[in-house]
């Protein structure tokens, strides 16, 4: 029988930096989005940080990473870090 993958092509999609990585496997990520206001159709820079998993405890702060949603892992962290874009330049 052939079996069909469940594809993850429904799961929202983040880039952001690093801006805290003191816990262990959990990472702060500040991800800057550009939004239209309804009322006066002006360009706007929205910032929000995202609390994401991170397995392996690759990335450090001012690392570029891509985050991806995932099911509720504690009572902040509902993304993990799928893969690092650019390192930080220390």
């Amino acid at each position: 029988m052939n079996e069909i993958k469940p594809s993850r092509t429904g799961r929202k999609v983040f880039r952001g930096v690093v801006v805290s990585d003191k816990m262990n496997k959990t990472r702060v990520v500040n991800v800057e989005r550009t939004t239209r206001h309804p009322g006066y159709a002006k360009t706007m820079k929205k910032n929000g940080k995202f609390y994401a998993h991170d397995e392996a405890n690759e990335s450090r702060a001012g690392d570029t990473v891509e985050l991806m949603s995932t099911r509720p892992l504690s009572s902040l962290k509902r993304w993990r870090v799928s893969r690092i874009i650019e390192k930080a330049k220390n």
